[in-house]
């Protein structure tokens, strides 16, 4: 038994090692401007952090944020709201309101509906107030000179 168990814990060891190289390497083609690239493989990573985790950890919380973040840059806005919608309760229960992950998922959220471009106002108007109440939130969670409370 004590065997089985050791063999499990190396697979998921593995499994892990390769989650964290597949999101790495998604985030390379990200950054080269590859997001065609990029998206199958933080796809994958976010659903492999699901099934190997679970979806409250905070690696699928990250993997689902650059998931996202590349949703938008190829302007499936929509897919990346949905996600979006899903994923900011739950960083917001295991991770809290003020941590920067769940504010950076916000605004990630914010930046889904504002650049939509079957955009109504009232999407509009939604992105605004986010940004407004995020811009608080960071300033106060993080202090006036953290480079993502200016951003925000």
């Amino acid at each position: 038994m004590d065997r089985t168990r050791r063999r499990r814990r190396r697979a998921a060891s593995r499994a892990g090692d390769l989650l964290v190289g597949q999101g790495n390497l998604g985030n390379t083609y990200k950054a080269l401007g590859r997001l065609e690239q990029a998206l199958p493989l933080l796809r994958d990573a976010y659903s492999g952090y699901r099934r190997l985790v679970g979806k409250e950890h905070p690696q699928t919380i990250t993997a689902a944020f650059n998931y996202a973040n590349t949703l938008i840059g190829l302007r499936r806005c929509e897919e990346a709201r949905s996600l979006l919608r899903t994923i900011i309760p739950v960083a917001r229960r295991v991770l809290g309101a003020s941590n920067l992950r769940t504010l950076k998922a916000k605004w990630t959220y914010a930046d889904a509906l504002r650049l939509d471009p079957c955009a109504t106002l009232d999407d509009l108007r939604e992105a605004v107030t986010l940004l407004e109440e995020l811009e608080r939130t960071a300033r106060r969670a993080l202090g006036t000179a953290h480079p993502d409370a200016a951003g925000m």
